[in-house]
């Protein structure tokens, strides 16, 4: 039966008889260790319960595979082609195979090392995690996690490891990195019937109150941000910018302030406005509300009879 494979190779791929021996001895070989491996494992499963014994088992297995192929393949190559390159290739490729995601992890690491994405005192995001980085080892960074059912970036408490191979397959958004600041937006929806002009007028008080000195910092660091990256802005003072919603005027506060701050210049800024729109009879918040418009009641020509609507000297007569 192998024979035949061998010439089988041999004819269909136009390798000498060694070679093709090679193969299919390299074939059975690794056949023979994924089935021990599997039939090891099936055992283990079946009498073991723990999740993180059974998570043990798997990964030594899969360690001690790998090692047993790498040595096996360099009998049978060895033997057969008699190359110490050829070895060293074959062991090289089966460690880059078996150690993949430890060798884009170091990787990572050097990336880190090399290009500093993140250090440890940032706030950043990565994939479907954001935190503060709190510790950075050869193989995987610490985040304290903000986010997920806690609101305004406010930490959740856990402890999230990432793996730094990560850094170089999803997209890294640094908080601190750039001027060390954010932007953040707070609306405040105002009635229609309410003194726009004078609500917006007390935000800007508010704002300037809360985040001007912080502008004036920004603006420092935006200076040494701006020597390693193309970042650019004009005003970098507090803005309050109008616009027009289906409930009523929209007044948008914007302001800088440091990324783990934003809720509490934004509850300090809340409270202030709070009380003093209470101070003003002629402010009042918006909220979704409901219109209706009686067509004929208030269109009805003043002619008609019965028709309450009716329009100059004949309202009097």
């Amino acid at each position: 039966m192998i024979p035949d494979i061998t010439q089988f190779i041999s004819t269909t791929a136009n390798v000498g008889p060694d070679t093709a021996h090679g193969i299919v001895r390299t074939v059975v070989a690794v056949l023979v260790i994924w089935a021990v491996r599997r039939v090891v494992l099936f055992i283990v499963f079946r009498r073991v319960e723990d999740a993180r014994r059974r998570y043990a088992w798997r990964k030594t297995t899969g360690y001690l595979g790998a090692a047993i192929g790498a040595v096996t393949l360099a009998v049978i190559w060895i033997e057969d082609v008699g190359s110490v390159a050829t070895f060293v290739g074959l062991v090289a490729a089966g460690v880059a195979i078996a150690l993949r995601d430890i060798v884009v992890n170091l990787a990572g690491w050097l990336y880190i090392v090399a290009r500093r994405p993140l250090v440890v005192g940032d706030r950043i995001q990565i994939g479907t995690y954001a935190g503060d980085v709190i510790d950075i080892r050869l193989f995987a960074f610490t985040i304290l996690e903000i986010r997920n059912w806690v609101e305004a970036d406010q930490s959740t408490g856990r402890v999230v490891h990432i793996p730094n191979g990560q850094l170089l397959r999803e997209p890294l958004a640094n908080y601190n990195q750039g001027f060390s600041h954010i932007w953040n937006e707070i609306p405040v929806l105002l009635t229609f019937e309410s003194n726009w002009r004078r609500g917006k007028e007390l935000l800007e008080e508010i704002a300037r109150e809360h985040a001007e000195s912080l502008s004036q910092t920004a603006e420092q660091k935006l200076r040494e941000a701006s020597k390693r990256f193309m970042i650019y802005y004009t005003k970098l003072t507090p803005a309050v910018y109008t616009t027009v919603s289906q409930s009523g005027v929209l007044l948008t506060i914007r302001y800088l302030t440091q990324p783990q701050r934003r809720r509490v210049t934004e509850a300090e800024m809340w409270e202030d406005i709070l009380t003093r729109f209470a101070e003003s009879p002629d402010i009042e918040f918006a909220y979704p509300t409901t219109r209706f418009f009686d067509h004929v009641r208030e269109t009805m020509s003043p002619d008609l009879p019965g028709s309450p609507v009716a329009a100059g000297p004949e309202r009097d007569k």
